[in-house]
C-alpha cells in the first residue's frame, strides 16, 4: 500500500491503462480536490457534484491514452472537470454560482495579493466580500479560485485553461480590479 501511494501520477496513469485498480488510486488521489474545485465553481448540491465528478473520472479514464505526460496530471484532471463544468452549464442553461466557498476561502482571494485583508475584519465584512466575488463574471471568478484558493502556480493554470501566460496573468489582475471596483460601489470599507 505504501509503495502504491509512492508512485507518481505518470506511473499511476501507465499502470491503470492495463490495470483499473490503479485508476482507482489515482480517484482516490484526485477526489477531494476535483470535488472541491467544481463545488465552488457550480454550487451544486453535494450529490450533483458527486455526479459530475463521477462523470469527470469517466472522461479522465476514457482519455488516459491521450494524457500528455508533458503536463502535470493534476493540470489535465483540472482541465477535464474544467471542460465538464462548461458542458453542464451548457446543456443545463443554468448560470453558474458560487455561494459554497468557505469564509477562509473566500479570505484566500480577497488576500490574494490584492492588499484587501483589512477588508475581512468581521463576519459581516466577510458577507459582503463574499456577495461581491459572487457577482464576478466566471472568468474571473474561476481563474481567481484557481489562483487563491486551490493556490494553482500560473503553469498549472496556463495548463488547465489552456491560456498563455499573459492571459492569465490579465485575467487575475482585471478580477481583482473588478473585485476592487465592486466593493468600493458597493462603500464595503471595513477597517
Amino acid at each position: 500500500m505504501a509503495e502504491e501511494k509512492a508512485l507518481t501520477d505518470a506511473h499511476l496513469v501507465e499502470l491503470a491503462k492495463t490495470d483499473p485498480e490503479s485508476f482507482g488510486l489515482l480517484m482516490e488521489r484526485y477526489q477531494g480536490q476535483l470535488s472541491g474545485y467544481i463545488r465552488r465553481l457550480t454550487r451544486l448540491s453535494p450529490d450533483d457534484v458527486q455526479d459530475l465528478l463521477q462523470e469527470v473520472f469517466i472522461k479522465i479514464y476514457q482519455n488516459l491514452n491521450a494524457y500528455d505526460r508533458d503536463l502535470k496530471f493534476s493540470s489535465w484532471a483540472y482541465r477535464i472537470a474544467h471542460n465538464q463544468v462548461v458542458d453542464y452549464f451548457r446543456r443545463s442553461g443554468a448560470r453558474p454560482q458560487t455561494d459554497v466557498l468557505e469564509d477562509y476561502e473566500w479570505e484566500k482571494i480577497v488576500g490574494g495579493g490584492i492588499q484587501l485583508e483589512k477588508y475581512i475584519v468581521n463576519k459581516d465584512c466577510a458577507e459582503k466580500v463574499k456577495a461581491c466575488i459572487e457577482d464576478l463574471p466566471l472568468n474571473y471568478r474561476e481563474i481567481l479560485i484557481l489562483r487563491f484558493v486551490e493556490e494553482k502556480e500560473y503553469e498549472e493554470i496556463m495548463d488547465i485553461l489552456k491560456k498563455p501566460k499573459g492571459s492569465v496573468a490579465t485575467l487575475i489582475a482585471r478580477g481583482k480590479e473588478i473585485l476592487r471596483s465592486k466593493m468600493e460601489e458597493r462603500n464595503i470599507n471595513c477597517f
